[in-house]
């Protein structure tokens, strides 16, 4: 008797480890933070640009000839600073470039802070090594000037050239200056100025993960706070005291959440030929045949001599080879549930990656391949 109750504990324990186990293999492989997955809307960069003068370079700038608006912003320039430039002077000036000026203003920015700008060159300039950017407004969308750039230019690039040579390393067109711009405006946010309600936009758009996403922020609120309105908006009814409202955004950005598996996707880089595609794909059994026909052309010269007083000319004879080889294909059967399989699937046909891409989109159109296809 003794002896059938230990069995049953024991064949009661096996049960709950095969149950532990089962739930363990059911728990989310990883997690999430909130902060990596969607942004508070408002939250965000804005863009500015300028036009602006380079200055100091070593006979690298524009050719005035060829770009005669960087002339007429010297001249305009220089009168602003009381110079005055006679008509009709034509300004061989060779370092100076006409460059736009590029930045980002972050969030949040006010005066007085510094952004880092980017500066290109939009004329026929060598070279912005060793230049000096005079001071240059940077506009946003709306035509307001939210910034002021100046500096001297950090270009990574290097070149040289004698004698009808030349090297060159990297771009030389084209330079940074790290804190180079200083903000002169802030762009206005109202963040939780409809009652405290905020909202959180997911970077896809993705039903299941909304849904899992506002079911943990509740759970860690203890209440609902969190209203999904689509598959990529979620609406937070967060604090009205801005203090409050900052530490609830900063508890809603580290929340931990699992995001659903991404659909089965390939991609194909039509430019350099990549293909990639994530593990959810899948191949249905298809028969392939995959061949190629290689024609080459083999061009030489030859020279017929006339024979001997025979008064005929020497003349160059073409002599042209044509070779059509085609390469064997044969019916194969690719099958796969998983990426490996159809990774393995796909080189046993031995295509280039150029042939896989029109492989691909073979199995695509007959329903073999249970993915989407995007082109970049």
């Amino acid at each position: 008797m003794q002896l059938n109750g230990f069995r049953l504990i024991k064949m009661r324990l096996a049960q709950l480890g095969a149950l532990l186990l089962m739930c363990l293999l059911a728990l989310p492989v990883y997690a999430e933070r909130v902060i990596e997955l969607a942004s508070f809307a408002g939250v965000r960069d804005n863009q500015l640009v300028g036009y602006g003068l380079v200055v100091g370079l070593d006979n690298t700038g524009d050719q005035t000839t060829q770009a005669p608006f960087t002339s007429q912003s010297l001249s305009n320039m220089l009168s602003q600073l009381g110079v005055t430039i006679p008509p009709g002077t034509n300004m061989q000036l060779r370092n100076v470039a006409a460059v736009m000026v590029t930045a980002d203003l972050p969030p949040f920015a006010r005066p007085g802070q510094r952004v880092d700008i980017v500066v290109s060159s939009i004329a026929n300039a060598r070279s912005l090594r060793g230049g000096t950017l005079l001071m240059t407004p940077l506009k946003g969308a709306d035509g307001d000037i939210y910034a002021i750039a100046q500096g001297n230019m950090l270009v990574g690039g290097a070149g040289a050239q004698a004698g009808g040579s030349s090297v060159q390393i990297n771009q030389q067109a084209a330079g940074r200056i790290p804190g180079g711009a200083l903000v002169e405006r802030e762009v206005a946010l109202n963040l939780g100025g409809n009652g405290g309600m905020l909202e959180l936009q997911l970077n896809e758009v993705d039903f299941g993960t909304v849904q899992r996403m506002v079911a943990a922020i509740n759970n860690e609120f203890g209440q609902s706070v969190a209203y999904a309105r689509n598959g990529r908006v979620i609406a937070l009814d967060g604090p009205v005291d801005a203090n409050a409202r900052v530490n609830f955004m900063a508890r809603v950005e580290n929340v931990q959440v699992t995001p659903t598996e991404a659909p089965a996707r390939v991609v194909l880089n039509s430019r350099t030929g990549s293909v990639v595609m994530n593990s959810a794909v899948t191949l249905r059994q298809a028969a392939v045949a995959h061949g190629s026909l290689s024609i080459t052309i083999d061009r030489n010269l030859g020279v017929s001599q006339p024979g001997p007083f025979s008064q005929g000319q020497t003349v160059v004879v073409p002599d042209t080879d044509i070779d059509i080889e085609q390469q064997e294909a044969y019916l194969q059967i690719v099958e796969g549930a998983q990426l490996t399989d159809v990774v393995n699937a796909l080189n046993a046909l031995g295509a280039t990656p150029q042939d896989l891409m029109t492989i691909l989109e073979a199995l695509k159109a007959s329903g073999s391949l249970r993915a989407e296809l995007e082109v970049i």
